[in-house]
C-alpha cells in the first residue's frame, strides 16, 4: 500500500508541476467563466468551481507533503551519509530533530566558527605578504 501511494504521489506532485498541467487549469477556468451566462451566474454555476477546486487543494496538500517530506529524509540522509563519511563532526548527524532554539544555537556556533577560520586565514595571508 505504502508503495502503491509513493508511486501515485510522485507522479502526481511531478505532473501538477509542469506547464502544461496549469494551461490545462486556465483552460478550465475560462471555460467555467464562459459558461457563467449560460447557466445565469447561478450558484450551481459557483458551486461547481468552488467545490471542484477545494477538493483539489485539499489532496494536493497531502500529496504534495508527502513528497516534501520524502525528499528531506532522502536528504538528510545523504547529507547525513557524507557527514559519517568525512572527517567533518557526527554530531551533526540527525540534528534535524532538534528544536528550532537549539538548531539556532549550533547555527550561531558555527557561524562564530566560520568568522574564527576566515580572520585566521586574513591573518595568514597577511603574514606571508
Amino acid at each position: 500500500m505504502e508503495k502503491h501511494f509513493t508511486k501515485i504521489a510522485n507522479n502526481v506532485a511531478y505532473a501538477a508541476g509542469k506547464p502544461i498541467t496549469f494551461v490545462a487549469c486556465c483552460a478550465i477556468i475560462v471555460l467555467w467563466a464562459v459558461t457563467g451566462p449560460l447557466m445565469g451566474f447561478s450558484d450551481t454555476w459557483q458551486l461547481i468551481i468552488n467545490t471542484s477546486t477545494t477538493i483539489v487543494t485539499f489532496l494536493m496538500v497531502f500529496l504534495i507533503q508527502n513528497t516534501q517530506n520524502r525528499d528531506g529524509a532522502a536528504l538528510q540522509a545523504k547529507l547525513d551519509e557524507l557527514i559519517r563519511s568525512s572527517k567533518a563532526k557526527n554530531h551533526f548527524i540527525g540534528i534535524e530533530h532538534l528544536t528550532e532554539t537549539e538548531l539556532e544555537e549550533i547555527r550561531k556556533k558555527c557561524e562564530e566558527a566560520a568568522s574564527r577560520a576566515d580572520a585566521a586565514a586574513e591573518e595568514a595571508e597577511e603574514a606571508a605578504a
